[in-house]
């Protein structure tokens, strides 16, 4: 089924969302669809899949021209769609997700749960989970709650398939599995429509890519013609090598001092033992696979879970008292790894989501003062460049790069001496991964230190002045920026290994505090057996 937009134009008040765009999806292919956050993508995906009206523009289905009137006058068509966000349940089963609105029924009054369990399994088994169909999804580690996601649209017989950032939140392996299911759609015909940031795996599977930019179209191409570089260019007006700002500040004291940190789990722990520093003006990157502990360690970090043994120390001071509110006191601040769940309140305005963590500070007598809430957000919002409709409009109305950047907004008005970023670029595209790369060597300019956590290896290679890695709840091995490679750090997120913490405690603090360790400390991977 060939799906195809032309001269497609869509404005939201004074705001052109999308401008005589024409866009073709290829039946039995794999369409990619790129661009920056704010091109127009997702607009034009809730087009042809009804959720959106076009203000102007035909939408022609096998040469058929046809309107839209919702998203289940598109399903009844075969346009089914994934969309970015998770629009799940927490509080229900995967099988009731999957069926949620579309219920199996036996007779006219009663849902036909084991048919609906049966089929969830049939799914999940064909995205390789072995999951009891049962099993609340708020119980789900965000991976797995995205597959739920893919599944309650591949229960459709769907001819058209839209499938908005469905890898973002994905392990490697997950990807592999998504892949071969989106081969198989291939094969039977199925019309895939691709919308992703990551590069390296829409090229794997991509057969057209189609760029957009600024609401506009401005490249359409057979992937077999193109390479990475031409399609950044396309994206973003300049040159990929030029997208990542590497820090180059000297580092300075240590703002922060982690020894022996432990965090239980139910089979074993899933932070174990782990010691790390950061200094002032260095960016730490910490790599690993799903399921590596990085997020349960920066959460505990950040107080958010508890420790069984270990001490946090911040800018030379013991922080005994694991909350949030104490953690964000000494000088800590967190961006968190699911935006949506965890860092915007999808209900309140962009200022409000701005200023949510430091609202005490505009009050006097106990009223808010209004002027100075509205200077402050203002100020943050020119400084990270954030594009909204305005200060007032919903959060829910930007982009996803530019919600990233207000979840960043409010963490910096913390002042924190160091920032937390978990995944600090999932779900958003090459430009604006590019400046937050910047405000990282930035914050790490004026003195702040930064930890990141990211499962892209280009990523961290490319913005990290020291490299963590992580497998198993533990540091596996370390790395300077002069000796990281994507071989090593693969090799060492696999490893059964364990970094000797108290050699690279000693060197560290023998090293002299220059940014750049030299042969022989810690640039180079330490390891010892595991005991």
């Amino acid at each position: 089924m060939k799906l195809v937009a032309q001269a497609i134009s869509k404005s939201y008040g004074g705001v052109q969302a999308l401008s005589e765009v024409d866009f073709t999806a290829y039946e039995g292919k794999v369409n990619v669809l790129v661009g920056e956050n704010g091109a127009g993508k997702s607009t034009l995906m809730k087009i042809l899949s009804g959720s959106e009206k076009p203000t102007s523009g035909a939408i022609l289905l096998d040469d058929e021209e046809i309107e839209l009137s919702g998203p289940r006058d598109a399903m009844a068509r075969g346009i089914g769609i994934i969309h970015q966000e998770l629009s799940l349940f927490p509080n229900l089963s995967i099988a009731e997700n999957m069926f949620a609105g579309r219920e199996l029924r036996r007779g006219r009054r009663f849902v036909d749960k084991g048919t609906q369990r049966r089929r969830a399994r049939e799914v999940l088994t064909r995205l390789s989970q072995n999951l009891d169909p049962d099993t609340l999804v708020g119980d789900l580690p965000i991976g797995q709650q995205q597959l739920v996601e893919i599944g309650r649209a591949l229960l459709e017989d769907v001819r058209v398939l839209i499938m908005d950032e469905p890898t973002s939140a994905l392990s490697n392996n997950e990807v592999d599995v998504l892949f071969e299911v989106m081969a198989d759609l291939r094969d039977h015909d199925v019309t895939v429509i691709y919308i992703s940031h990551k590069l390296d795996e829409f090229r794997r599977i991509g057969d057209w890519v189609t760029v957009l930019r600024d609401g506009k179209l401005v490249a359409h191409e057979s992937m077999a013609k193109t390479d990475t570089a031409w399609i950044v260019r396309q994206m973003v007006g300049r040159d990929p090598d030029s997208l990542y700002a590497h820090n180059s500040s000297t580092a300075g004291q240590t703002l922060l001092d982690v020894r022996h940190l432990t965090v239980p789990g139910p089979v074993r722990p899933l932070v174990d033992d782990v010691s790390l520093t950061v200094h002032a003006g260095e960016v730490v990157g910490v790599y690993g696979l799903m399921g590596a502990g990085r997020t349960e360690l920066i959460e505990c970090l950040m107080g958010m879970r508890s420790s069984t043994s270990g001490e946090v120390r911040i800018r030379d001071k013991a922080e005994p008292h694991a909350t949030v509110q104490a953690r964000m006191a000494a000088g800590l601040a967190l961006v968190p790894e699911d935006r949506q769940r965890d860092g915007l309140v999808q209900t309140m305005s962009v200022r409000d989501n701005i200023l949510l963590a430091t609202i005490g500070r505009f009050t006097r007598a106990g009223l808010l003062r209004g002027a100075t809430e509205q200077r402050t957000a203002a100020a943050k919002a020119g400084e990270l460049s954030i594009k909204s409709p305005g200060l007032s409009a919903l959060v829910t109305s930007l982009s996803g790069g530019n919600q990233q950047k207000v979840v960043l907004a409010r963490a910096l008005l913390t002042e924190p001496v160091v920032l937390l970023l978990d995944e600090p670029t999932r779900g958003i595209d090459v430009g604006a991964k590019s400046q937050i790369g910047a405000l990282m060597a930035e914050l790490a300019a004026q003195g702040f230190g930064v930890l990141f956590i990211s499962s892209e290896l280009a990523e961290v290679i490319a913005m990290a002045d020291r490299v963590l890695v992580m497998a198993r709840g533990r540091i596996t091995a370390e790395y300077a920026a002069a000796d990281v490679t994507e071989e090593a750090l693969v090799a060492a997120s696999a490893s059964d290994r364990v970094l000797g913490m108290t050699d690279r405690t000693e060197r560290q603090s023998a090293a002299p505090h220059d940014g750049r360790p030299g042969e022989g400390q810690e640039g180079m991977p330490m390891e010892t057996e595991n005991s």
